[in-house]
């Protein structure tokens, strides 16, 4: 049984869509970046912002921008989310949302417990579409756009669901902002990943949602690795090495040799530790492959980097072309060459990274368009 993802859409800081996101991710487009100063005293934060809708969410445990963001990515999904409705019926379509903010900064407000629970958004979707089967939000740090497809690939394979909405949403919040800044990986300036000027991370907010399927057309879930390092709350595992165990896991999952893969959409946050750890791990199986980060573009969207950058990927897989590194040009020596300079004729199958605190680490690989 092959599960497909059948239908996308994302909204981050470079597009209110994914044609939009697709667009100038091509093109290279880094400067949809804000420089806020009103958010820690002393600080200027360079961060990846959305401007806020006006969806209105009647019901007040749900009426959040985490959720506002989802839904304006849902309704040109609508047609096709209420066929499956229609044919699969309401106990047999799932729902797995990826965050690690939800409401937590309008919870300080309205003193809404349901606001900062990690399984808001997963429960507004539940609600919203009157669904009735399997429901869950998915928090693992960096790693839950990825984690929230492992999930969906999970019950349908078991056959708890015959289709599954999997999304990812996550806006800017102090919790993560002071958390970066404390531990000084908090960059006041554009990312500039891979770079031996690199100076850390910018913060982004985005949405995207998917539909997957079992034995659909669309674009196919190869391969997902799943490990965790037990090596620092906070840091990663310099050699990488149980980041290159998760890459060997979604290999052997997928049955595709290293040298099939077009290309990486690399974690690439920009931090000394990050690019250290995953530049080792990815030069162990694929020195020459092209590779690049679009966090320069993106930002840094935390539980929802994952979903947008999957979204990304897909896109790539349909219309072609490349995602440019953008970088000052100065790579850092020390750590393993990546291929960010030579990008394949046609992109068929390609692999996207996340890891994230807690040691945890997750790689899927997708397949082209079958179609």
């Amino acid at each position: 049984m092959n599960t497909s993802i059948t239908k996308y859409n994302c909204i981050c800081n470079i597009g209110r869509n994914i044609n939009e996101v697709y667009e100038n991710a091509i093109n290279g487009v880094c400067d949809k970046f804000s420089y806020r100063r009103d958010i820690i005293n002393g600080k200027t934060l360079c961060v990846g912002e959305v401007e806020d809708n006006d969806i209105k969410i009647e019901n007040p445990d749900y009426n959040l921008k985490c959720n506002r963001l989802l839904w304006e990515c849902y309704l040109p999904l609508k047609g096709y989310i209420d066929s499956l409705i229609k044919n699969y019926g309401k106990t047999r379509i799932g729902i797995v949302v990826a965050t690690t903010n939800t409401g937590v900064d309008e919870y300080e407000v309205s003193h809404n417990k349901t606001h900062s629970e990690i399984g808001n958004p997963a429960m507004f979707l539940k609600d919203a579409l009157g669904l009735k089967g399997y429901a869950a939000g998915v928090s693992t740090a960096c790693t839950s756009g990825i984690k929230a497809f492992a999930i969906a690939d999970n019950l349908i394979k078991s056959n708890f669901a015959d289709a599954v909405i999997v999304a990812g949403s996550d806006t800017l919040s102090k919790v993560p902002l002071f958390g970066f800044t404390s531990l000084e990986v908090l960059s006041d300036k554009k990312t500039n990943p891979l770079s031996k000027n690199r100076s850390g991370i910018n913060i982004g907010e985005g949405a995207a949602v998917f539909t997957v399927e079992k034995n659909s057309k669309g674009i196919n879930i190869l391969g997902i690795g799943e490990t965790t390092d037990t090596y620092h709350s906070t840091t990663p595992d310099p050699e990488g090495k149980e980041a290159k165990r998760a890459i060997e896991l979604a290999l052997n999952h997928s049955g595709i040799k290293p040298d099939e893969i077009d290309y990486i959409n690399l974690h690439g946050t920009g931090t000394i530790a990050n690019d250290l750890s995953e530049s080792n791990a990815v030069y162990e199986f694929f020195p020459n492959t092209f590779a690049s980060s679009t966090k320069p573009l993106t930002g840094h969207c935390l539980g929802a980097a994952g979903s947008v950058e999957t979204a990304l990927c897909c896109a790539l897989l349909e219309n072609g072309g490349y995602y440019p590194h953008v970088y000052d040009g100065e790579y850092d020596s020390t750590i393993p060459r990546l291929n960010i300079t030579k990008p394949p004729e046609k992109t068929n199958i390609c692999m996207t990274n996340a890891f994230g605190f807690g040691g945890a680490n997750a790689i899927m690989i997708l397949g082209g368009n079958n179609e």
